[in-house]
């Protein structure tokens, strides 16, 4: 079998990184209890957020990022993986 090369759709999506100010990751996760299917919540103590996916809970620590995708899913994505994917949207 022969493997065939892909590129990712251009796509925008909404984050947050969790080194930012602990009341805007509150309110992006409070706006995506509108929309996501995720269960997610941040602990107090050490600054983590905690996402419920169809896969299971994932974790986001200081320097990740919490990405809300096309369909409204949470999901997180370290920090080196976000900078190498992703680029800022010019409004």
């Amino acid at each position: 079998m022969t493997a065939h090369r892909f590129r990712k759709r251009p796509v925008e999506v909404e984050a947050v990184r969790i080194t930012d100010d602990p009341a805007d990751i509150a309110d992006f996760l409070h706006r995506c209890e509108k929309t996501a299917a995720a269960d997610a919540f941040q602990d107090p103590a050490g600054g983590d957020v905690h996402i419920g996916t169809l896969e299971g809970v994932m974790h986001a620590r200081p320097g990740d990022w919490i990405v809300r995708g096309v369909r409204g899913e949470l999901y997180p994505v370290r920090g080196d993986i976000f900078e190498a994917t992703y680029e800022p949207v010019e409004d």
